[in-house]
């Protein structure tokens, strides 16, 4: 749609003014001021007429068919003219409303019968389905005097998935032996683990239980057994999607604890697989949904399937009912790691549904830690108020100490972690816990 330019109301204004001066004195101004706005008509519909015999711009939107939730994505956009004269147009790509954006908008100088390529950066704070809409262009007419508002390119359809940049990551660093950079403690040292592997010859350093006596005596050399780490082993995530884990950092491009956790599980199922382990999921809270555990890139790929749209709803936990519908479906001994946000009050209806869970397997308690009590005490103290308020948050952290203390002391692994520092910890664990034959 052509709206006019600034010049073009300049210049009417500019003509509106002559009108007072020829109403004046009409003998000697009257007939230029008509001359005038002839030809100031003229020119702006012959700029009209000339713009609208342009060829159309065309858009070609380069963009993943995936993004991760809560990181910055790469958006190109590419405008190709094919009209012999350059053209210069303001770019504003159709975002939904849950992506943050950045360098938009954009104003790019497209050469005559040529093209150019803008790119900016896109970040989705929500999961689920998206769709980015037709690009918004603004250009000007040939002489000026117009601005076309105009719409290219096609919708571009895409999925929000977890936020998978640090499976990416750990991925690279591990093929360079670079895991510490992201903070990952393996520790392994060649030779120990749970799972005989081989027999080999004697090296400085292997311990005396690693000594084969009947292989030494046989071969009359000392002859030492090597172990691994266990592979084949199942890892279930237990994650729950009711309203504690509804809980979301302060901002309005913050990631919510719920995506937080799901990074974290994405991170150890990617560890887990590749350790030799199978990788299953069940949800409980707000909707439920199994997977068994299964091996392979196609596991992870079909875990991602099952989370990209999961949201943490607004019902309460059964942790009970979880436990219990976990033990009809998994029969075959495990590493359930049990995702949610642990409450002092929880304590007396978690624990059966622990008891019942730590009876056939390793259970691994991850509970998010709330980060708000920790910096509600970084504030000073200056008044009685907030002596109160200090007061409480230290009795409320110590009733959550106890509360996981009791918990270790029946045989449940915990691992109390902020939102942001979960996924580390939760590798960590998870390593450390492969190295002890748990």
């Amino acid at each position: 749609m052509p709206l006019p330019a600034r010049p073009l109301l300049a210049l009417l204004a500019l003509w509106t003014a002559l009108s007072v001066l020829a109403a004046l004195r009409p003998e000697a101004l009257l007939d230029g001021w008509k001359l005038s706005g002839a030809i100031l008509g003229g020119l702006a519909l012959l700029d009209l007429g000339l713009s609208w015999l342009r060829h159309p711009l065309t858009l070609e939107r380069s963009l993943q068919g995936t993004l991760p939730v809560g990181a910055w994505s790469e958006v190109g956009l590419k405008l190709r003219n094919r009209s012999p004269w350059p053209r210069r147009v303001e770019v504003f790509d159709d975002l939904p409303d849950t992506f943050a954006f950045q360098d938009l908008p954009g104003s790019l100088r497209v050469p005559a019968r040529g093209w150019t390529e803008f790119r900016y950066r896109a970040r989705p704070l929500r999961r689920g389905p998206a769709s980015l809409g037709a690009c918004h262009l603004r250009e000007a007419s040939l002489m000026g005097l117009w601005r076309f508002q105009l719409r290219a390119g096609a919708p571009s359809p895409v999925r929000v998935f977890p936020n998978f940049s640090p499976v990416k990551k750990y991925a690279e660093l591990a093929v360079g032996h670079r895991l510490s950079q992201m903070g990952i403690h393996r520790r392994r040292r060649r030779g120990e683990g749970r799972e005989f592997h081989q027999l080999r010859e004697y090296r400085e350093g292997d311990s005396l239980r690693q000594i084969d006596w009947k292989a030494t005596a046989r071969l009359r050399r000392l002859i030492s057994k090597e172990y691994q780490e266990e592979r084949d082993q199942q890892v279930v995530l237990l994650l729950d999607c009711g309203r504690r884990m509804r809980g979301c950092e302060p901002g309005q491009e913050a990631v919510s604890h719920f995506d937080q956790t799901l990074t974290a599980l994405l991170l150890l199922s990617f560890v887990a697989l590749r350790e030799g382990d199978a990788v299953g999921l069940l949800t409980f809270g707000s909707e439920a949904r199994w997977m068994p555990p299964r091996k392979g890139r196609a596991a992870l790929d079909d875990l991602m399937e099952r989370l990209y749209d999961l949201e943490a709803g607004s019902e309460a936990s059964d942790y009970l009912a979880a436990a219990e519908a976990l033990g009809t479906r998994l029969r075959k001994r495990a590493l359930v790691v049990l995702a949610t946000s642990l409450h002092d009050e929880d304590d007396d209806t978690l624990a059966p549904a622990l008891a019942l869970l730590r009876n056939r397997h390793r259970v691994l308690l991850a509970s998010l830690r709330d980060p708000a009590p920790a910096r509600a005490l970084e504030t000073p103290v200056r008044a009685f108020e907030d002596a109160l308020l200090h007061g409480a948050i230290h009795e409320d952290l110590e009733r959550q100490r106890l509360a996981f203390q009791r918990l270790d002391t029946r045989g449940i692994l915990t691992l109390d972690a902020l939102p942001h520092e979960l996924p580390i910890a939760l590798v960590n664990r998870y390593l450390a816990l492969k190295r002890s034959g748990d």
